[in-house]
C-alpha cells in the first residue's frame, strides 16, 4: 500500500475510533497538500467524495463554517454534484445565511431520478419545505417593493392594462425565484426579428377577440350542426410521412384522437365545411388574418378526444398569433404555453404565440372542441405584413396551423 492510500486509510481508522478532530485535521492536510486519492487522483470523483467526507466530519464537530469550506472544495471539482449542493444548502440554512433559500433552489434543481436513501430523502423533503417558504416570503417582499415603486410612478393606466402589468410583474418575480423558466419564440421556419414575445397576448392588444366571443353561441351551434350532419370533412390534424423525423407526433399521426374540420386551410376556403358555417365565416372575414398564398389564413374546429395529449411543440412562423375560442370544454382540460397553463373556458377567447413551446391535454371522458384561427402579430405594420406575406409565399408553403 503506497503512502497516499495508507494516509487516507488512517483517516478512516481515526474516524472509526471516534477521534473525529484528528480525522478531520489529517484529512484536511491530505486534501490541501494535493495528495492523490485512490482511484481518482486529486480532482476526480474520489477526491470529491473525500472533500464531502471532510465536510461531514466538520459538521459532526459542530463546525459549520469549516464544513462549508470543505463542501466548496468538492464543488470546485464538481459544481453540480447533488450531495455537495444539498450539504451546502443545509449548512447555510443551519447558520442562518441569507443565501440558504437560493442554495436549496440550486440543490433541488439537481435532484436525481429514482429512489434515494431514506436520510437523503428526508433532507430533500425538508429542503423543499424550506425553499417553498423562502420563495413565498421573498415573493411577498418583492411584490411589496414593486407596488410601492409603481404607486410613485406614472399615472394609473386603464384597468385592463393594469391587470396585464400585474401579471407581467408576477411572472418577473416568479422568474427571479426560479418558479418558472424563461421561454422564447422558436419558430421552425420563419422568424421575424424584433417582435414582442408573449405567451398569451393581452386583450388590449387583441381587441377584436371581443367580437369573436360575441359570436360564441352562433359559432358553437354551427359547429354542433356540422358534426351532427355527417356532411363535415373530418380528418386527422396530424398527417406526416412515416419517413419524416417527427417522433413526438407518432402517437397522433393520422389518428382521429386529434381531428379537424377545416374552414380555411393554407389560404383556401374548404367550401364543403365553410358553407355550413356562414356566421363563423362572416366573423372570421372581419379579423386581421394573414393572407399568404399557400399558407394563410387558417381556421378550423379542433376536436380533441377524451384522454388525449398534444405533446410539447412549436409552430412555423412568429409573424402570426394563433387564437382559440373554446366551444365544448369539459372541466379539467388545460393548455400550456411556455410557463403559463390555463384551463379553456367556453366562450372565452385568447391569442397566443404558437412559436413558444406549447402543449394541451384532455384528461376527461368527453370530447373537447375549440375554434382555432390565425391572425397577424400586432407588432407588424401594414407594409411589413405585405413584405412578410410575399416573402413566405415565395418560399413555398411550409405548413399551416
Amino acid at each position: 500500500m503506497n503512502a497516499g492510500i495508507s494516509a487516507f486509510v488512517e483517516v478512516d481508522r481515526l474516524a472509526a475510533a471516534g477521534n473525529l478532530p484528528a480525522a478531520a485535521q489529517a484529512l484536511e492536510q491530505l486534501l490541501t497538500s494535493g495528495m492523490p486519492v485512490e482511484g481518482g487522483g486529486v480532482d476526480g470523483p474520489a477526491a470529491v467524495a473525500q472533500w464531502l467526507k471532510l465536510a461531514g466530519l466538520r459538521r459532526a464537530l459542530r463546525q459549520p463554517h469549516r464544513a462549508l469550506e470543505a463542501v466548496h472544495g468538492a464543488l470546485i471539482l464538481a459544481p453540480l454534484d447533488f450531495m455537495a449542493l444539498v450539504m451546502r444548502a443545509g449548512l447555510l440554512e443551519r447558520i442562518g445565511d441569507a443565501q440558504a433559500g437560493t442554495a436549496w433552489g440550486e440543490a433541488l434543481a439537481q435532484v436525481p431520478d429514482g429512489p434515494m436513501p431514506a436520510p437523503l430523502e428526508a433532507a430533500v423533503a425538508a429542503g423543499r419545505a424550506f425553499h417553498a417558504d423562502w420563495q413565498e416570503k421573498r415573493g411577498a417582499r418583492l411584490e411589496q417593493v414593486a407596488e410601492a415603486a409603481e404607486a410613485e410612478g406614472a399615472p394609473a393606466p386603464s384597468a385592463e392594462v393594469a391587470a396585464d402589468n400585474a401579471r407581467r410583474l408576477a411572472r418577473f418575480r416568479d422568474n427571479i425565484l426560479r418558479k418558472t423558466r424563461v421561454y422564447h419564440s422558436e419558430p421552425t421556419h420563419f422568424h421575424y426579428p424584433g417582435l414582442v414575445e408573449r405567451e398569451f397576448h393581452p386583450r388590449h392588444a387583441t381587441p377584436w377577440l371581443a367580437e369573436v366571443e360575441a359570436g360564441f353561441e352562433a359559432i358553437r351551434a354551427e359547429m354542433l350542426a356540422l358534426i351532427q350532419s355527417e356532411r363535415a370533412e373530418l380528418e386527422p390534424y396530424i398527417q406526416y410521412e412515416d419517413r419524416e423525423n417527427l417522433a413526438q407526433w407518432r402517437p397522433l399521426n393520422r389518428s382521429r384522437d386529434w381531428s379537424a374540420i377545416h374552414l380555411l386551410r393554407h389560404g383556401a376556403e374548404v367550401s364543403r365545411n365553410a358553407a355550413q358555417a356562414p356566421r363563423t365565416m362572416e366573423i372570421l372575414s372581419r379579423l386581421p388574418q394573414p393572407v399568404v398564398p399557400g399558407a394563410s389564413p387558417n381556421a378550423m374546429f379542433s376536436l380533441l378526444a377524451p384522454h388525449t395529449a398534444i405533446p410539447p411543440h412549436v409552430g412555423v412562423d412568429n409573424t402570426r398569433l394563433v387564437c382559440h375560442l373554446p366551444l365544448v370544454v369539459p372541466p379539467g382540460c388545460w393548455f400550456r404555453v411556455g410557463a403559463e397553463t390555463r384551463e379553456w373556458r367556453e366562450g372565452e377567447a385568447f391569442a397566443f404565440d404558437d412559436t413558444i413551446e406549447h402543449e394541451a391535454m384532455n384528461p376527461t371522458d368527453v370530447l373537447r372542441v375549440v375554434l382555432i384561427f390565425d391572425v397577424w402579430h400586432p407588432d407588424l405594420a401594414s407594409g411589413e405584413r405585405a413584405a412578410v406575406a410575399a416573402t413566405i409565399a415565395a418560399t413555398g408553403r411550409e405548413g399551416g396551423l
